[in-house]
């Protein structure tokens, strides 16, 4: 369950934005968009290769 402790007088936009970030990090939409449809233990281990490659890549091209 989030929480989101609200100052007085604080305005409501806020709160809703502080409430968005917690949600985001609990990782809860991710999770239910990667249950709903059924991804192979290989297929799993490509996408993480090349997301392992395609960071790889960003790094050197920061470091140059």
């Amino acid at each position: 369950m989030i929480i989101v402790p609200i100052k007085e007088g604080e305005n409501i936009e806020r709160a809703l934005k502080k409430f968005k970030r917690k949600f985001e990090k609990t990782g809860a939409v991710r999770e239910l968009r990667s249950r709903k449809t059924f991804a192979k233990p290989s297929e799993k281990k490509r996408i993480a290769k090349q997301k392992a490659i395609y960071v790889q890549h960003l790094r050197l091209m920061d470091e140059q």
